[in-house]
């Protein structure tokens, strides 16, 4: 659980430095990367959230 959350933290900080990244450069690459592993990340969570639900409901 605790792995997780710093995982989740950690690619969120990485998105956030592609993008940072595509403002001072200007490069698509950088935007495309970091709306890539924020797309991932995203799915991840919800899928993370949703086993969480789950197993609250039983």
């Amino acid at each position: 659980m605790l792995l997780f959350r710093w995982l989740l933290i950690l690619l969120m900080l990485a998105a956030g430095a592609c993008f940072a990244l595509f403002a001072i450069t200007g490069q698509p690459r950088f935007k495309r990367y970091g709306l890539l592993i924020l797309k991932w990340t995203l799915v991840s969570a919800f899928g993370f959230f949703a086993v969480l639900t789950l197993e609250r409901l039983r």
